[in-house]
């Protein structure tokens, strides 16, 4: 039913034997077991650029976390409303949440395809045949996987053979455990490195939503325990493959990562210097065309008050004093000693403080 699957995992897996197997030999356990980490390489090689667009979109969503937080606040009490304008507010910034589950996605056909193919090496035709091929491999193929031994134990035995799985003739095999146990452990703590690397970029991300926290302890501690639990029920080929997809994770991570650190402060240097060679130099005339710089507010607030200081002495001249609120003042009356000195001059026009010549001094 899956054959669509299966078909090309396992022909990704013949090439890569052909050629470990050429350097090697076809019987060689080492030639099988690069061959799974290199069809790993593969896979993972194709989703790179998807790898990528989820990153990218980590990045946005982290950048635009404080409006998800407003968001939330402002409507703590409808959920629906608040999905909705979360959903407008990822549409608007270009953002596809379940674009940072595509690269996961993409990996499970991959790892049901190769726990498949593996496992149907051994499985036996129902009417007592012998083997003839499996997908891509013909019956030489079949055997040599078959024979293949690691440390003496067979690459497709697993501790365990659950028929849930796919395996066949159940039990424990005690003798696998040697050889699967560490790789159980390594590929258990590959899994939690790669998972809190990826959860340290989300910390602004998980600390606004609650769903990306819970998703965040998941990865971290339950996955790696999971692998370290039901390892026991995967092939050693298997748990090759889980060992080196987790490796090659971690380091396209850090690579990935750094690459867009590098981007982000690329453009941030380049923006600056942008709006630094746009403004005009201290004493320099703006050219034509250009237009003025902003005025600062302080600037602003400086100038609007020094207008009104001017402004106000101007009315100060030309006005007699005033209040402090800069209302004329009502001229005062004179007093009575004052009165008289202002009257106006006798029709001789002399003052009356002044003696005529017709006037006896008394």
């Amino acid at each position: 039913m899956l054959d669509f699957i299966y078909y090309p995992v396992s022909f990704i897996l013949w090439c890569w034997h052909k050629v470990f197997g050429f350097v090697f030999g076809d019987n060689n356990a080492i030639a099988w077991i690069l061959a799974i980490m290199f069809l790993t390489f593969t896979v993972r090689g194709i989703m790179f650029k998807p790898f990528v667009k989820q990153v990218r979109s980590m990045k946005k969503m982290q950048d635009f976390a404080p409006e998800l937080k407003k968001i939330q606040k402002k409507y703590a009490n409808d959920k629906q409303r608040q999905a909705q304008e979360m959903q407008k507010l990822q549409r608007e910034h270009g953002v596809n949440p379940l674009g940072s589950c595509l690269p996961m996605v993409l990996q499970i056909p991959a790892f049901i395809g190769l726990n498949w193919v593996l496992r149907a090496f051994s499985i036996q035709p129902k009417d007592g045949s012998p083997k003839t091929n499996n997908y891509f491999f013909d019956q030489a193929g079949v055997d040599s996987y078959i024979h293949a031994k690691l440390f003496g134990v067979n690459i497709g035995d697993a501790i365990h053979h659950a028929s849930v799985l796919g395996g066949t003739g159940g039990g424990w095999n005690w003798n696998v455990a040697p050889v699967a146990i560490p790789l159980m452990i390594l590929a258990s703590i590959l899994t939690h490195l790669t998972a809190r690397h990826s959860a340290q970029r989300q910390t602004v991300t998980a600390q606004g939503n609650p769903q990306t926290a819970m998703m965040q302890k998941l990865t971290m501690y339950i996955f790696p325990l999971g692998v370290l639990v039901f390892g026991a029920f995967f092939p050693i080929g298997l748990l090759v493959y889980w060992l080196s997809n987790n490796g090659w994770t971690l380091m396209q991570q850090r690579l990935v990562y750094t690459r867009i650190d590098k981007e982000e402060e690329a453009k941030k240097v380049e923006a600056k210097e942008k709006r630094d060679s746009l403004a005009p130099k201290p004493g320099a005339k703006p050219k034509p065309g250009q237009k003025p710089a902003q005025q600062s507010k302080p600037a602003a607030e400086e100038s609007e008050s020094a207008t009104d200081d001017a402004s106000s002495n101007g009315s100060k001249r030309n006005a007699k004093a005033g209040s402090p609120h800069r209302f004329a003042q009502q001229p005062q009356r004179p007093r009575a000693g004052q009165a008289q000195q202002r009257k106006k001059p006798a029709s001789g026009g002399k003052n009356p403080g002044q003696k005529g010549s017709g006037q006896k001094r008394r």
